[in-house]
């Protein structure tokens, strides 16, 4: 894995008279190095966490990460399954970042179509983990207005952390109870049926979860950022086109004008791209 940006190692420059006459040629470079200064090498785990590593501030106010792959022609998935984009490396990243989230929100849909199970604990994020004050695995939150979601899964009953079902006060009173009765915690994010997105991040801080990870799908990823609340996308850009009318990485309603985020690393390995944005002007407790 290669560290392209921010790099370490400055621009070359010339050491002597550019000659006006002399063919334009670009200057030889050092190649971006990985955090240690290795080149184009395997990460360790703990090098990536360290990449990845949530803004200060995050462990008291709730920052919004996502994390999506897309094909070169911009498709979120191939036959509704992302994994046919992915490889060893982007999975790699895709455990580390888990591993480092308090909360994994995903919409009810992916569950259906991904398989959703519990986050397991994993040894190597132990420590780091205990140090944040956090359980030893990450609670998963479902996002859902109409509950249509087998409660006998082991995502609802066997989580190391309590699974959360994120929906509107007037959802289905029977499926909230069935919710509740495996096991789930159930989180109003509206008065409705619906759910508000607007209103995630702080409800589920007020239950101690602030270091927040999305896995989408696209139809909640672009609601977040339609709300303003997605601080933070972690993009992987896949080698590879699906072709299709596969959705895009957001799939949510038009915004009147563009939001703006900025570049803050990328890395590559295998021909995979591991970028990461900002929202410009996010911080933590910043909304």
């Amino acid at each position: 894995m290669r560290r392209l940006f921010p790099s370490s190692v400055p621009p070359a420059v010339p050491t002597a008279p550019v000659d006006p006459e002399a063919p334009i040629s670009r200057p030889e470079t050092a190649s971006p190095a990985g955090p240690s200064g290795s080149d184009d090498r395997q990460w360790t785990l703990e090098e990536i966490a360290e990449a990845y590593a949530y803004p200060a501030g995050a462990s008291k106010e709730p920052w919004l990460r996502g994390n999506m792959v897309a094909s070169l022609d911009g498709a979120a998935h191939h036959q509704g399954r992302s994994q046919p984009l992915s490889s060893d490396p982007d999975m790699r990243i895709f455990g580390v970042l888990r591993a480092l989230a308090d909360a994994v929100v995903v919409g009810a849909e992916t569950v259906r179509k991904e398989g959703y199970r519990p986050a397991r604990a994993r040894e190597a994020f132990a420590a780091r983990r205990a140090a944040a004050g956090q359980p030893p695995a990450p609670a998963i939150a479902v996002v859902s207005a109409s509950l249509d979601l087998d409660f006998s899964l082991p995502l609802f009953t066997e989580p190391l952390t309590p699974t959360l079902l994120i929906t509107g006060a007037a959802a289905p009173a029977d499926r909230q109870a069935a919710a509740r009765e495996a096991g789930a915690v159930v989180v109003h994010a509206g008065e409705g049926a619906a759910v508000d997105p607007a209103r995630v991040p702080a409800l589920l801080a007020e239950h101690g979860h602030t270091r927040l990870l999305t896995e989408g799908g696209p139809r909640l990823l672009g609601r977040f950022a339609a709300a303003g609340v997605l601080d933070e996308l972690c993009l992987t850009v896949s080698p590879r086109i699906a072709g299709g009318d596969a959705s895009r990485v957001t799939d949510g309603p038009g915004l009147e004008t563009p939001l703006e985020y900025r570049l803050h690393s990328v890395l590559e390995e295998g021909g995979f791209l591991f970028t990461c944005y900002r929202r410009s002007g996010a911080a933590p407790g910043a909304r």
